[in-house]
């Protein structure tokens, strides 16, 4: 389903005036979950899933317009949700709004709660002027004036950030919304936590025996990415490590697959796949991988930064110092993790990398992806119903492990990958 069909089918119940009449539930708050890309509704949903049992609450869904919409109609479609066109959500009150994204959320009739579509917020952006790019503004995307203020007003109801930290670099983008901002935490933390005792399941789901030591190739989108650089290191870590020794997996942020299409990016890794790389579907828990694995070789992307409260060595393929913050954690990271080099084995340097990790180092980056670690539910269902002016139920929410991951399937040419819907983020 495209967004255009979407927007051809306007929904009357439960949002028309005589709603009372037509829907069995009295519905005495209205929520709009507003979907820019498949990774911020991904993201959303760690947050709708607070408002689970609560009859008094109704969670509808629209696609908002962005450049890398392309994947949300059947994002949507697969949750089985209430699906608004844009057209009509732009012009329904609601009680509140949830994004994970920024484009036209000025034009909603309703107080809006942003969150981080990733770890926190790490990427530099060129700045914007009557839609062109300006190379000389450059500002942290997520905080930014240019992102968070229109008409001289700040646009959000509240920020969910995830680490105090983030209260200054706010402060020094746009000091404006510094009111408005809430640390909550990082639900992705909290579910890599979570997941982290039940490793020995996900590596069985990957297929990673016991004596095989498992990489996982993090790729985020764009052409300073692991993947937009070219598919060498892929191609390496398929053709130089033993078999017997290395299980190699791939994981590549859904802008990629939705901005190339699935069967193009089944098609570019067909012979990796059928060589021996296991390529995690688009569609999978990427949590359970991450913690899987024994070496991660990474980006510029958030599941990189993930990866330093796993216990094992990062190795930077690519990471374009122009594309990140210095002042962020992930730059951090960067400072110190190996650089994955051309003209060396392989084999020598994960050896190597494991000889030269150090524990409290790694500990010092995950430290700054989150100050509230384990207590995202609560803290954002607080907020849900603070800004919802409802008492929140009874009982404390918790925090579920990973499903185990899947894959897609190379064993023969054609083959198509299961579906399913994916409750992480990946940016």
């Amino acid at each position: 389903m495209s967004v255009t069909m979407l927007e051809a089918h306007p929904r009357h119940v439960p949002v028309r005036p005589d709603v009372e009449y037509w829907a069995t539930r009295e519905i005495r708050r209205r929520v709009l979950a507003v979907v820019h890309t498949v990774t911020a509704g991904q993201r959303l949903l760690d947050a709708i899933r607070l408002l689970e049992g609560d009859a008094r609450v109704q969670v509808f869904f629209t696609a908002a317009p962005d450049v890398f919409s392309n994947g949300v109609a059947a994002f949507l479609e697969g949750l089985r949700g209430l699906v608004l066109p844009w057209s009509q959500a732009v012009q329904t009150p609601f009680d509140l709004a949830l994004a994970a994204g920024h484009g036209s959320l000025h034009e909603l009739h309703a107080p809006v709660i942003v969150l981080p579509h990733g770890a926190g917020h790490n990427k530099i952006v060129p700045g914007r002027r009557r839609g062109r790019a300006v190379a000389a503004q450059r500002s942290v995307y997520g905080l930014s004036r240019q992102r968070l203020v229109r008409d001289g007003a700040v646009v959000p109801e509240a920020i969910v950030l995830a680490h105090q930290e983030e209260l200054a670099r706010l402060g020094r983008e746009c000091p404006e919304a510094l009111p408005v901002a809430e640390v909550v935490g990082d639900p992705c933390f909290d579910r890599i936590t979570a997941s982290l005792p039940a490793r020995a399941l996900y590596r069985e789901a990957l297929g990673a025996r016991a004596r095989q030591r498992l990489v996982l190739a993090c790729s985020t989108w764009g052409p300073n990415s692991l993947l937009g650089r070219g598919f060498e290191v892929l191609e390496r870590l398929v053709a130089e490590l033993p078999k017997e020794e290395f299980r190699v997996a791939a994981l590549l942020h859904p802008h990629v697959w939705n901005a190339h299409g699935e069967w193009q990016v089944r098609a570019w890794l067909a012979r990796l796949g059928r060589s021996g790389l296991t390529v995690l579907s688009h569609y999978a828990d990427w949590v359970g991988a991450l913690v899987a694995a024994d070496y991660i070789v990474g980006d510029h992307g958030s599941v990189t930064l993930y990866g330093a409260m796993t216990g094992v060595p990062v190795l930077m393929a690519a990471l374009p110092d122009g594309d990140v913050d210095p002042r962020s954690p992930l730059a951090e990271l960067g400072s110190f993790a190996p650089r994955l080099h051309e003209d060396r084995p392989l084999r020598e340097q994960f050896k190597r990398s494991s000889a030269t990790y150090r524990a409290h180092r790694h500990q010092r980056v995950a430290d700054r992806i989150t100050s509230e670690p384990g207590r995202f539910a609560r803290k954002m269902r607080a907020l849900l119903y603070r800004k919802l002016r409802l008492r929140a139920p009874a009982g404390r929410p918790t925090t579920e492990p990973a499903r185990l991951p899947f894959t897609v399937p190379y064993d023969e040419p054609g083959s198509v990958a299961p579906g399913g819907m994916p409750p992480g983020a990946v940016s």
